[in-house]
């Protein structure tokens, strides 16, 4: 059996980890932001923190056609990660991955994802690496234009805006509250 393959991706977003948090859960923004995503489909909720979340993701593929897939999310830490699980329908090529959220600061926080995958049936693994390079660069510009996103609407979940926001080198800041 040969390895499996890893894909590693983070960068600095400057808001919140709390707005980041509530955009990645609002499924019907994914498409504001992940320009490959046609639909997110809840099949099952899971619990108050979404363990145990199941859901579908419907994306374009390749001249006009649709893909799908079922992503089951768990280890749920709310406002910091969680770890998804692609389900194959083949034994073995289910492909794990893996979102977190570290504050560094006043709206401020490190994006961080990995994914593992691995192809096992012909002719796909003869593409494996050509086809998760364009996933891969996929999947980042989705992420760069999420946190574009939030910087566009500033109204997004302002409830959940660092009061608070550096604005010079030495952490002045303005006072981001409606009085």
């Amino acid at each position: 059996m040969r390895d499996m393959r890893e894909h590693r991706y983070s960068f600095e977003m400057p808001h919140s980890a709390a707005r980041i948090w509530a955009l990645f859960q609002d499924y019907d923004r994914w498409t504001d932001y992940a320009l490959m995503v046609r639909r997110v489909e809840v099949l099952f909720p899971g619990d108050v923190h979404h363990n145990g979340r199941l859901r579908r993701v419907i994306f374009k593929m390749p001249f006009g056609r649709e893909g799908s897939a079922l992503e089951l999310v768990t280890d749920v830490e709310p406002e910091r990660g969680y770890t998804y699980t692609m389900i194959s329908a083949r034994p073995g090529n289910d492909q794990i991955g893996h979102v977190r959220l570290e504050p560094l600061g006043v709206n401020r926080a490190r994006f961080e994802f990995d994914e593992t995958y691995n192809l096992t049936s012909w002719p796909w693994r003869w593409f494996e690496g050509p086809i998760y390079r364009f996933i891969n660069k996929n999947n980042e510009d989705s992420m760069r234009r999420a946190s574009q996103w939030l910087s566009d609407h500033p109204d997004y979940r302002v409830d959940l805006v660092d009061p608070k926001r550096p604005v010079t080198p030495s952490g002045e800041g303005q006072d981001l509250r409606k009085e």
